[in-house]
């Protein structure tokens, strides 16, 4: 694999069952560029190692005064030193090469984690964590996976220089044979403790990252309640401990470097020391010793990459134990309910159907039933139930809550977990992730605007039959269209004047208003034209008139198509075909918009804003008049349904 070849057709189904077993995954499935990596590797440090020979005959042909040998000894270092130059380029190449790739396979398999769980990922793992995962704990396991080719190149290549010196010169050979893999394992004692060191470092940086990231998520409700210096001091004791925790890692591993230069260092003066005594007694030449020393003196080189492997493997394992953690998630109530799952195919995926997804939309846990083909009002009175509700009617299962009937779970068992919606009687979390994001579309309350043009903006998986002109009519996206145009900059401008569809929206689209967006992001859900839309309060930002408009646009393009509406809104209700009303997380009324008013006092009370005493007074027959909780009155109420009919 290339980089040039990024992204990956496909990165693969990860074996999540541990950390170890993950970076394992990783290794083979890059067994390629890492024997091509060892093998550069290999070149370059024989290359290097190999100079000691090349010394050690240049030094003996000085002695003998032999001019050829010194010219071939010469000759000889020049050749060695371009093979070590290009080694060393091609080594470097190769193992950054891996590292890149690995690090993309993985964020490839989070983002595709990350879009198979949607809104649901971040009721799993905290926000925090996925952040974590996604920067820090990729770049880790990238480094584990660069340096396993260079240590498995230095460890051959040591093996290989000890079993040659005790050949070539057995009794100092023989002292490095013992001595050098003596080096290589002083250092296993102080592993686990720098492993230890070296987690809770990990851990502690994990949790001032979700703080963090809480911090700046709330921190427009932190300012309006005066909480920024609690959540600031927090996050600096946080900072702290993160700080201590790295001081107290980086202390055991300089003790581990400087073993690794001490212990090394006893070896050289113990080589020399015997060496001078065997050339003193004539049993070896000064040639030899000075090959030996020169051997010994280079293997401290490959020898410092036992300690590279030992610190990345420990910084890499608890980063690939939270990257399985994440990866492990399930869309499917059956994983973790203990129930057998669907047949998987390669993505981790339930094999396709044979027909397209379709019928009636049916939520088991609240009894809520969205009719194909009619436009169905959703009124819940909570928000935070309401898009718990549109969650699992997208094919998101949810755990606890005061909807759901569960039990509060949150582990991922299946006791407090809700079940998934039925589209024509199938499990939407039990099929692909595909079809079902094809059959159902589920537009949150806050959905979010991409930075790019208008045009990038619309351009979205579709099924063709509605265009962009007719969604932004049905959002009613005039206004907008006419700010895009005159903010569109002098070389957007076309042969007919300023083209909007070409104005580029700024990120999260923060140079519209709200309401703006809102309809923006409307007429995106409109132009995919799936088989069942779910809006989840898709009008709360706009005034009523343009409320009215949006609701007939809406009606008339979805024609013939299933729609669900979450929302509390008397003009959108009253255009509905039915309305479902859905206190408590369980549906106890259906029935049209003005049904439900006459017949429900809870439902009344919900979409106008009741107050208790407005409906006392209303039983006895007396107007309240425009008062409430509400911006209006039941009779102003009751004035734009009539109006906007």
């Amino acid at each position: 694999m290339h980089i040039r070849d990024l992204p990956y057709p496909d990165p693969g189904r990860p074996d999540v069952r541990s950390g170890p077993r993950f970076l394992i995954w990783l290794g083979r499935n890059q067994l390629g560029g890492q024997v091509k990596s060892a093998l550069w590797g290999l070149v370059h440090m024989a290359a290097l190692v190999s100079f000691p020979l090349a010394i050690g005959f240049g030094v003996q042909a000085v002695v003998d005064r032999s001019g050829s040998r010194l010219a071939m000894a010469g000759a000889l270092m020049v050749g060695l030193t371009v093979l070590t130059a290009l080694g060393d380029a091609m080594l470097h190449r190769a193992a950054v090469t891996n590292w890149i790739t690995a690090a993309a396979r993985v964020q490839q398999l989070l983002s595709r984690k990350t879009v198979e769980l949607g809104s649901a990922l971040t009721r799993k793992v905290a926000a925090g964590e996925v952040v974590a995962v996604s920067t820090g704990d990729v770049e880790k396991i990238g480094w584990f996976v660069e340096a396993l080719s260079r240590f498995t190149a230095a460890a051959i290549t040591t093996v290989a220089v000890c079993v040659a010196l005790v050949l070539y010169q057995p009794a100092l050979g023989a002292v490095v044979a013992v001595g050098v893999p003596a080096l290589a394992l002083a250092v296993l004692p102080l592993l686990p403790r720098a492993a230890r060191r070296a987690d809770e470092q990990r851990d502690k940086a994990g949790r001032a990252t979700e703080l963090a990231s809480d911090t700046v998520a709330g921190l427009r409700v932190l300012r309006g309640i005066g909480g920024e210096e609690l959540f600031l001091g927090r996050y600096r004791n946080a900072s702290q401990e993160v700080r201590t925790a790295a001081v107290r890692s980086a202390r055991m591993w300089a003790l581990i470097a400087a073993v690794q230069v001490a212990l090394p260092g006893l070896l050289l003066i113990g080589v020399v020391w015997y060496g001078a005594s065997l050339a003193q007694k004539g049993r070896i030449d000064v040639g030899e010793l000075v090959t030996v020393y020169s051997a010994v003196t280079f293997l401290l080189f490959p020898l410092r990459h036992f300690e590279e492997i030992a610190m990345a493997y420990s910084f890499s394992r608890p980063s690939a134990r939270r990257a399985a953690r994440v990866l492990a998630l399930r869309r499917s109530s059956s994983d973790s309910a203990g129930v057998a799952p669907v047949d998987k195919g390669e993505h981790g995926e339930g094999q396709e159907t044979a027909a397209p997804l379709g019928g009636d939309l049916y939520d088991p846990t609240s009894g809520m039933l969205a009719p194909s083909g009619l436009l169905t009002a959703v009124v819940c009175g909570d928000p935070d139930a309401a898009g718990r509700l549109a969650d699992r009617l997208g094919g998101h299962p949810v755990h606890g809550g005061p909807d759901d009937g569960s039990h509060g779970d949150s582990d991922g068992g299946g006791h407090g977990r809700a079940a998934s919606a039925l589209l024509g009687g199938i499990a939407l979390d039990e099929v692909p992730l595909t079809a079902a994001r094809t059959a159902v579309l589920v537009q949150d309350k806050d959905p979010v605007l991409l930075s790019g043009t208008l045009t990038e903006l619309l351009d979205v998986p579709r099924s063709g039959e509605v265009s962009a002109e007719k969604a932004l009519d049905a959002a009613q996206c005039g206004d907008v269209l006419d700010a895009l145009a005159q903010a569109s900059a002098a070389d957007t401008h076309g042969a007919d004047g300023p083209d909007p569809m070409r104005t580029r929206i700024t990120e999260r689209g923060r140079s519209l208003s709200g309401g703006q967006r809102q309809r923006l992001a409307l007429a995106r859900s409109l132009v995919t034209d799936p088989e069942v839309l779910v809006l989840d309060e898709p009008t709360s930002a706009v005034d009523s008139h343009t409320e009215a408009r949006i609701a007939d646009g809406v009606r008339r393009l979805r024609t013939g198509r299933t729609t669900i509406v979450f929302t509390s809104s008397p003009l959108l209700l009253d255009r509905a075909d039915r309305v479902v009303f859905v206190p408590d997380g369980e549906a106890v009324g259906v029935g049209t918009h003005r049904e439900l008013l006459g017949t429900d006092p809870v439902y009344r009370a919900v979409v106008t804003r009741e107050t208790d005493g407005e409906a006392a007074a209303r039983s006895a027959g007396r107007s309240t008049g425009p008062v409430g909780h509400g911006p209006k009155g039941i009779g102003r109420v009751e004035e734009e349904i009539e109006e906007s009919a």
